[in-house]
């Protein structure tokens, strides 16, 4: 048995794997992103230079899961257990101090290129029979450069013999250019807060107007202290915003629309930012809220062979 020594020409392969560039010359100026294998990550989003997320060292992981796909469930599984037809399903306990199972099953997934252009990718991955998941999907998810923006597209197809479950949602954290995110404030159309227990599992719904947790207010994100999810409202041409503003009136949007009904909201201040920890704060879109797969709230059944299709994305507004 012989060996070869290649390491003189061996280019080690990034954590998050193949790194799509994307390009659009758009109305606001140019508009770059930068999309990962692992994950499907939206990894940098820019437009005309000014930063909509907080970049990432392609060299680690997302850093709290900024930026990856949720499916086929977002957020929380309380014990990561579940009733299907009858029996009990165990997922895998992938949020070990809450004893929970979080953020479906494609985290730390090597996504398959479908299709790329230059201003566009799509990435495709199965979600495959597994503890406590008895289905098989195919699931892509799109990136489409806009003039000021991203427009998100997520498919799945059931490739199984019997009706599966699902929701997605998505984990990207919002910038305004270099501006602080302490400094910045946050505005959502919030109708129903989700009262969650000391292991973030959801125990009822309450009106968010009036409260804490009301968002359309406009609260400064100093003020807060948010890992919460809420069913919130559309404008009149029903699109749903959460608008990030900076004190020059300098924003970033993120929007959903048709079954994206839901969204969840996180904030540390911990990010590992390129000069130590910074605040960060993630706008997360969401078909479902937490423990779907108990509730049924947001969850969507998926017949064999049939499709589902759903949109959102991030932009500068004009």
């Amino acid at each position: 048995m012989t060996t070869t020594d290649a390491t003189s020409s061996f280019e080690p392969v990034p954590a998050t794997g193949e790194q799509y560039h994307l390009h659009h010359d758009g109305s606001h100026g140019p508009v770059e992103a930068i999309i990962t294998e692992v994950a499907a990550s939206l990894r940098s989003l820019t437009v005309d230079g000014h930063a909509l997320v907080p970049g990432y060292d392609e060299n680690r992981l997302p850093p709290f899961g900024h930026g990856i796909i949720l499916a086929p469930w977002p957020n929380r599984v309380r014990d990561g257990r579940w009733m299907h037809e009858g029996s009990a399903q165990q997922l895998d306990i992938t949020e070990v101090d809450k004893n929970n199972a979080i953020h479906g099953l494609l985290r730390n997934t090597s996504y398959r290129l479908v299709e790329r252009t230059e201003d566009s990718v799509t990435l495709g991955a199965a979600v495959v029979p597994q503890h406590g998941w008895p289905f098989r999907l195919w699931t892509t998810v799109t990136y489409r450069l806009t003039g000021n923006g991203v427009r998100v597209t997520h498919e799945v197809t059931n490739q199984g013999g019997q009706a599966a479950p699902y929701a997605t949602g998505a984990h990207p954290f919002i910038a305004v250019g270099d501006h602080d995110v302490e400094t910045l404030t946050i505005t959502a159309r919030t109708v129903d807060h989700v009262m969650v227990d000391e292991r973030l599992n959801p125990v009822g719904m309450e009106p968010s107007a009036g409260t804490r947790f009301d968002l359309a207010v406009g609260p400064k994100v100093s003020d807060l202290e948010l890992d919460d999810a809420w069913r919130v409202g559309r404008d009149d041409d029903g699109i749903i915003r959460t608008v990030l503003s900076a004190l020059d009136g300098t924003e970033t949007e993120v929007w959903q629309e048709g079954d994206w009904e839901w969204l969840q909201v996180f904030i540390t201040r911990i990010f590992p930012g390129p000069d130590g920890p910074m605040t960060a704060i993630a706008v997360e879109p969401m078909t479902a809220p937490a423990d779907a797969l108990n509730s049924g709230l947001g969850l969507r059944w998926i017949e064999p062979g049939a499709s589902w299709s759903g949109h959102w994305g991030i932009c500068r507004p004009a």
